[in-house]
């Protein structure tokens, strides 16, 4: 069952990101994320309310740093959203697995430069081609040239640190699912850190004037956001054991597949073949990784 929670999520985040690319012509994504962290907020006490639960935590520092990269993922990827289709964007944000095993082999290589000669480590071949593979699908899906615009640029840029930044904050979802967290009180501070960021940043540069009926567009973002963030955190927090974590990482990538048919038929974004080769190889390479990463998880030497 936390195999299903997480194709919701996917189709949930998916769809958040269709009201984000129609909200961005009347709102900067700072006001998106200020509206997104109230609608949540909302939402999430009223369920914990429902289900007799509290949002106190004695957990306070760890849900400030979850919500910290959440925000910064949640931020970049929705000014790549603005910039770029919503495929490629969703794409990128989907990067995490890969980012995680960057990681793990940038660790490997430089414990492999530490050690003495005959002690040194595997390199991790197979993790290292993956993480190679996974780049190169980026190199096709966004095909950087000197025509492309700084905006451009820039979104693919955001893009791909909101993957880094996205890969951090699930790997501290699932720790507080297993301390005991409640999901409902997991999203809530996660949607308060949105709601205190997005309003800084927008007292900073200013809001945009009120579009009227156009502004309804921000009840969508911000409920659909916690809905999947719920289900997300509901499918960790279930999956007990190494291989449900596995399934529930690897099925995060049916995001891609609804970010994809959204931004053709709603959008007409035109993919070529090799965006979609890309696409296929950071879904691959990302599934590859995080089957290696659980794989060496199980046999350290």
């Amino acid at each position: 069952m936390h195999a299903l929670w997480m194709v919701l999520a996917a189709l949930l985040f998916a769809s958040m990101g269709v009201c984000v690319k129609l909200g961005s012509a009347y709102f900067h994504p700072a006001e998106m994320i200020f509206w997104r962290g109230i609608i949540g907020m909302v939402l999430l006490w009223v369920l914990a309310r429902s289900q007799g639960a509290t949002l106190a935590t004695a957990h306070p520092g760890k849900h400030a740093w979850r919500s910290l990269v959440g925000v910064v993922s949640l931020g970049t990827w929705f000014y790549a959203i603005t910039q770029l289709p919503l495929a490629t964007a969703v794409t990128l944000n989907y990067m995490s697995s890969v980012w995680i095993a960057a990681l793990l082999v940038a660790g490997s290589l430089w414990a492999w430069r530490q050690a003495a000669q005959g002690q040194r480590p595997s390199l991790q071949l197979p993790l290292v081609l993956t993480v190679m593979v996974g780049f190169a699908g980026v190199v096709l899906m966004l095909r950087p040239s000197i025509e492309q615009t700084p905006q451009q640029l820039w979104g693919g840029a955001l893009g791909l640190l909101s993957g880094l930044t996205a890969a951090m904050a699930y790997l501290q979802v699932t720790h507080l699912s297993r301390m005991g967290e409640p999901e409902s009180r997991t999203v809530f501070y996660f949607a308060l850190g949105s709601a205190l960021a997005g309003g800084a940043v927008s007292l900073l540069i200013g809001y945009s004037p009120w579009p009227g009926w156009h502004g309804l567009w921000l009840l969508p973002i911000g409920v659909l956001a916690a809905l999947g963030q719920l289900c997300m955190t509901r499918a960790y927090g279930r999956a007990r054991s190494a291989k449900g974590t596995l399934v529930v990482a690897s099925l995060q990538y049916s995001g891609i597949v609804f970010a994809a048919l959204y931004s053709v038929l709603l959008f007409d974004d035109h993919i070529p073949t090799l965006g979609w080769l890309g696409m296929a190889l950071i879904v691959g390479s990302g599934i590859l990784a995080t089957v290696l990463r659980a794989r060496s998880t199980r046999n350290p030497a």
